[in-house]
């Protein structure tokens, strides 16, 4: 027992350190819960409970889910701080996590889903709705994320810096959306897909989310191939939205390869658009988050 213990290196400070980022990490997700409340002003018990919303609950994990890796992301960035200020700036950087995920939410129903009042569509019920919604803000958190670890500083400077990633990533979504939005039409006798979402084509959302999350983990990547200037604002964006735009194209070529070997013979169009088959469509999404995942391990050897 004595050799085991030996072999396990965590001192009474590491452990202090662990004790306390958790603790802060759940005091920053229950924040997020009120404050979500507050945004959308409604009771939670009541909607989630008595009236079974599951949308509404779809919704509420996935920005949950993208806050928590905001904050898994800030904790490693500095577990060499003192207690005091490392507190503070797990807490400053969860605030504005939070701030990011609304200006997020925001800009995605605005720019992104435009056709259709979101909040209407989840409290109503709409689970492909939320299920996309849900996916997106856990793609902004991703790249945001890993503009976090790419920066390595909590400063104004490293702000920014993530500002510009959550610039990249609006644009990346938006980008992805229409291309997906264009092709839905062109092979539904231009039938818009955001109506289709709003039908509830539950199948479609599946395969969307899956686009919408590939696109971001392989966008992610560029935290490994970009060198960090922590005053070179605009080379910094400009930088991110040049290799973002490489990582998602070369991610979508693997995709479209990937998914002719894997589903070689089945029609796509008809399965998932027309007899709404969500069976191929979580293929569809898995392939497309596969693809992703290689391109990003490739990218960070």
């Amino acid at each position: 027992m004595q050799q085991i213990l030996s072999q396990i290196s965590l001192s009474g400070h590491d452990l202090t350190t662990m004790g306390l980022d958790l603790f802060l990490g759940l005091f920053i997700l229950v924040l997020m819960r009120w404050a979500y409340s507050l945004w959308v002003r409604i009771d939670f018990r009541e909607e989630l409970a008595r009236k079974d919303n599951f949308a509404l609950g779809i919704s509420i994990a996935g920005a949950l889910l993208s806050i928590a890796m905001l904050i898994t992301a800030v904790v490693s960035s500095f577990t060499m701080m003192a207690y005091q200020q490392m507190a503070i700036k797990l807490i400053s950087y969860g605030l504005v996590g939070i701030l990011l995920i609304k200006v997020g939410r925001v800009a995605h129903d605005r720019l992104v889903l435009s056709r259709f009042n979101k909040h209407d569509q989840i409290m109503q019920g709409n689970i492909s709705i939320a299920f996309v919604d849900a996916a997106g803000a856990i793609a902004m958190a991703l790249i945001v994320s890993s503009v976090l670890r790419w920066t390595r500083s909590i400063d104004i400077n490293g702000l920014i810096a993530i500002a510009s990633g959550f610039v990249v990533a609006l644009t990346m979504i938006l980008l992805t959306t229409r291309a997906v939005e264009h092709h839905y039409a062109a092979n539904n006798q231009n039938d818009d897909m955001q109506d289709a979402l709003v039908r509830g084509q539950f199948a479609l959302a599946v395969r969307h989310a899956g686009q919408i999350l590939g696109v971001s983990i392989a966008v992610s990547a560029g935290e490994h191939i970009i060198q960090y200037q922590p005053q070179a604002y605009v080379n910094n964006l400009l930088s991110w939205l040049l290799v973002a735009t490489v990582l998602t194209i070369t991610s979508v070529v693997l995709t479209l390869i990937a998914k002719r070997i894997v589903l070689f013979g089945i029609n796509l169009v008809r399965e998932v658009d027309h007899q709404h088959n969500v069976g191929i469509a979580s293929i569809e999404m898995i392939l497309s988050i596969g693809m992703a995942m290689l391109l990003r391990g490739v990218v960070s050897v």
